[in-house]
């Protein structure tokens, strides 16, 4: 199995821009397809950006669509969501998952927390 972690949370303004990454460990990282979620406080979790093998992107959710980015490296063994003109609504834990097939998880990281001031 692979073990996530991810960070790279933290409070920024609104507008402003922060990058999550999801660090992998156990089975090679470049088998599996990544995956992008959030959840807001009495709200369901949302997935936002699914990212294939080969650092394609095969889903944006449209409430992010243009303001995010997944992305990876293989050779870091990393997964990364860019996220820019960050909004108070955009406020939540992120989460990073991995699963063999595109949107598929099966390994979920622990989430890191993302707060957007207004």
């Amino acid at each position: 199995q692979v073990q996530l972690v991810a960070s790279g949370g933290g409070l920024v303004q609104a507008g402003g821009s922060l990058r999550l990454s999801c660090a992998a460990s156990g089975r090679t990282f470049s088998r599996y397809a990544m995956g992008w979620f959030r959840q807001a406080p009495g709200k369901e979790r949302e997935f936002l950006v699914a990212v294939i093998q080969s650092g394609a992107s095969t889903y944006v959710a449209d409430s992010v669509k243009g303001r995010f980015t997944g992305s990876r490296d293989n050779g870091k063994n990393t997964g990364y969501l860019q996220m820019n003109s960050l909004k108070p609504e955009d406020t939540a834990v992120y989460y990073c998952a991995a699963g063999i097939i595109d949107r598929k998880y099966d390994y979920w990281g622990q989430g890191t927390q993302v707060t957007v001031s207004s």
